[in-house]
């Protein structure tokens, strides 16, 4: 420890009537005479040493320090006073603090001095609150600055004062159909509106979605948010996956150029899945192992797990998830709309439609021939004979399909 960190662990020792004001001085002076002889020992070792302390109580003393050197950059930035500490990632810290300008309580993300000091984590901080700044809508949160202050990089946010929907499905919970709806149909809308401003989020997952105290769905983190056109940016990511292993789209896993809306339509239809199943899609070992099943493996249908879904919810689900992009939904707008008819308790049309699109592609351009031999011995090809019968039949059901599902519409 340095001797910055001896004085902090002299003051925190006092306070905490660990030791005595005396015997802190009699240890710190013996550090000084220790020094002089060139014998330079720690100030936690000689209270360890003398039988003061203990080495657990060392480690918890030490604990404070590195949470109290994390508020140091958060004090320092001006017109806010720091309240507490409301969670610690990799990337940032979070504060909750009052802006005192306009008397209001608001949330302060501080990127640490070991990543400010990399360009690459900047601007991808800096990204993030201009990607917020641009969106104005209720069920995201709102972004109010973004800056610089004592070599430290913030962006002061709304303050949500409740929890995340992975708080809601932890230990393998499951969220209530019409509440999973409820709360999948607020956020495909603050997707929607993100992606009508050219926006793709590229990291939806349960911890990006918050609940207010009035149940109200907030999206977080625009941290990987990127604009569509961002080419530049696009091609320099090139080859790199970014994203949550448990809910990222194929196409962000094989690190490709053009990642377009439909990314954010396969995480959301993830995290949709974990909400109503109580786990994930897809789970492995290691982050490559979750990745290498989301590329290659089928997917195990929701209703298959939990047998109490509706079977709308799992045909959206698994339109959602489809492998394929042209395959899913093609906009957050679509899904709303299969999200609504399931909620009053109607089919997912748009879903369907989908589905038996696929069905009739693979039997017209199924590739296998059949051959059938005659008693004279002769080889038949019937290929286009059962193709056929094949397209009639599933021709009837679609009109079948389609006149149950108008009668569902129109009859009283």
């Amino acid at each position: 420890m340095s001797t910055a960190d001896d004085t902090q662990i002299a003051r925190l020792v006092v306070e905490r009537k660990l030791c005595s004001t005396n015997e802190v001085e009699l240890v710190l002076a013996e550090q000084k005479t220790l020094s002089k002889n060139g014998k330079p020992v720690a100030l936690p070792e000689l209270l360890i040493r003398h039988g003061y302390l203990t080495h657990t109580q060392i480690n918890r003393l030490a604990k404070t320090l590195d949470e109290d050197s994390m508020y140091r950059p958060a004090q320092q930035i001006p017109g806010f006073q720091i309240l507490s500490k409301l969670g610690q990632g990799a990337m940032a810290v979070v504060f909750k603090a009052k802006q005192l300008s306009l008397d209001r309580i608001v949330a302060i993300k501080v990127l640490p001095k070991r990543l400010s000091e990399n360009p690459e984590f900047v601007e991808r901080f800096y990204r993030e609150g201009r990607a917020a700044a641009r969106l104005n809508h209720q069920h995201i949160i709102q972004a109010f600055d973004v800056g610089e202050a004592g070599g430290y990089h913030y962006f002061v946010m709304e303050y949500i004062d409740g929890k995340t929907i992975y708080d809601l499905i932890a230990d393998g919970k499951c969220v209530e159909e019409q509440e999973a709806i409820r709360i999948i149909l607020q956020t495909a809308d603050a997707l929607w509106h993100a992606h009508e401003h050219g926006l793709i989020h590229r990291d939806v997952k349960p911890k990006n979605i918050m609940l207010t105290q009035d149940e109200s769905v907030k999206l977080a983190d625009m941290g990987l948010a990127r604009e569509v056109g961002d080419y530049a940016t696009a091609n320099a990511e090139a080859g790199r996956a970014y994203g949550t292993p448990y809910y990222i789209c194929p196409e962000q896993i094989r690190g490709e150029v053009n990642i377009d809306f439909r990314a954010d339509i396969y995480a959301l239809g993830a995290t949709f899945y974990h909400m109503v199943t109580g786990r994930v899609p897809f789970d492995g070992t290691t982050p490559s192992a979750v990745m290498h099943k989301h590329l290659k493996e089928p997917l195990v249908p929701p209703d298959h797990i939990n047998r109490s879904l509706s079977a709308g919810i799992g045909e959206i689900i698994e339109v959602m998830m489809a492998k394929e992009p042209d395959d899913r939904y093609p906009s957050m707008k679509i899904v709303m709309e299969d999200l609504d008819s399931v909620a009053k308790g109607m089919p997912p049309f748009q879903a369907r439609e989908k589905y038996d699109h696929r069905l009739l592609e693979s039997l017209a351009t199924r590739g296998e021939v059949i051959k059938e031999t005659t008693d004279e011995g002769l080889s038949v090809d019937v290929t286009g004979l059962v193709s056929t019968q094949w397209l009639v039949a599933i021709s009837v059901l679609l009109a079948l399909s389609v006149l149950c599902n108008l009668l569902l519409i129109f009859l009283p």
